[in-house]
């Protein structure tokens, strides 16, 4: 006759796990979780009060409450005060919990989101300052249609550098704004191959300079020769892109900085006083419409066209971006196809009305939104 086996509970399928979970587990919330959370980034529970706009005394009710709790289901608390205005230290426990709260809502945010934008119901947007024109002719062309339906269109402010990344992390479903990109790159090479794109605008890259003749005859220049230029320079964005593909991250070693700034407009007036003496990349469509008597931005420079001898030909590509394929996903009447074919049919009467620089107007504000820096743009 065998033995009794090993005394202990009979192993619990994942149902009779669930069915078995602590009653003080259950009653943890999500809200409890996120002040958990706060808490752990300000600080303090006053911290914590203060960034949710509750009471201290209700931050301090949950942070105990968790605190009893977990004492009681993993054997040490959560936090620990450590004296009067120090914030709380969190124990091991309560550091792990953190991590598993983060993991929890954001999961269960992540699984929302995605509900609404398969249903429809909700259309993230991102798009620049400049291209912000383009958004609001094609929302137009949408809005009756989204609000009969219910559908709620959330817009966001992009910077330029970020346009792309915005759209990987997935904080948004489609975005309007610039990057620069080769058309020399190969299939599967190329950063946009994940991206479905509509090309509004392509242009290259030009100088503007109030250099004189006999320093920069023009009317072009080899870009090998910015290594002997004063240059004037953004500290980031899309310019700063180029000049880092040419020249390596170092380019700034590489280069004459002669000023580097915040702005372009900045750049545009600083050439214009005569303070300096120097170049500062732009745009080929910015740098052509400088001549236009009615152009300010412009006045007293002069344009030199850029050729490439350094690196791969560059492009900067305005337009809208989304992930690829997940248009393919969605029926017609999907709020994501609805506002990309807006888009497509706005971009056509922009060009339809499009003047610029047959007539010597205001460039094109899209030509000119390529040569801002992200802060402006």
């Amino acid at each position: 006759m065998a033995g009794p086996g090993p005394v202990g509970p009979p192993t619990a399928n994942g149902r009779s796990r669930l069915l078995q979970s602590p009653l003080a587990l259950m009653d943890t919330t999500m809200d409890q979780l996120r002040t958990l959370i706060v808490v752990h980034e300000a600080g303090t529970a006053l911290g914590a009060a203060r960034v949710l706009g509750r009471e201290q005394s209700s931050v301090q009710k949950q942070l105990d409450t968790m605190n009893r709790n977990f004492r009681d289901l993993c054997g040490e608390p959560l936090v620990l005060k450590q004296g009067r205005g120090k914030d709380v230290l969190f124990t091991g426990t309560g550091e792990a919990l953190v991590e598993l709260a983060r993991g929890t809502l954001g999961d269960w945010l992540e699984g929302i989101h995605e509900s609404r934008r398969r249903l429809g119901r909700t259309l993230m947007v991102g798009t620049t300052r400049f291209t912000l024109g383009y958004l609001a002719g094609a929302g137009e062309r949408v809005a009756e249609e989204f609000g009969r339906r219910g559908i709620e269109l959330k817009v966001g402010h992009v910077r330029t550098r970020d346009v792309l990344a915005k759209l990987r992390a997935k904080d948004v479903d489609l975005v309007c704004g610039s990057v620069v990109t080769s058309p020399q790159a190969d299939a599967g090479h190329d950063e946009l191959d994940a991206f479905d794109v509509m090309e509004w605008r392509r242009s290259g890259v030009s100088l503007l300079t109030n250099l004189p003749p006999s320093r920069l005859p023009g009317p072009t220049v080899e870009s090998s020769e910015l290594r002997t230029l004063p240059l004037v320079v953004s500290a980031s964005g899309l310019m700063a892109g180029v000049l880092h593909t040419w020249f390596g991250a170092d380019y700034r070693n590489r280069l004459h900085i002669a000023a580097e700034i915040d702005t372009v407009t900045y750049g545009f007036e600083l050439l214009r006083s005569g303070l300096l003496r120097g170049c500062m990349l732009v745009t080929k469509g910015v740098a052509d419409a400088a001549g236009a008597p009615r152009v300010a931005y412009g006045r007293g420079l002069r344009a030199v066209e850029l050729v490439n001898d350094t690196g791969p030909r560059l492009e900067v590509l305005l337009g809208a971006f989304t992930r690829r394929g997940e248009r393919a996903h969605y029926d017609p009447s999907h709020p994501l196809n609805l506002l990309w074919d807006a888009l497509a049919l706005e971009n056509e009467q922009w060009r339809r009305e499009q003047r610029w620089p047959t007539e010597g107007l205001e460039p094109d504000p899209f030509e000119l939104a390529n040569s801002y820096h992200p802060s402006e743009s």
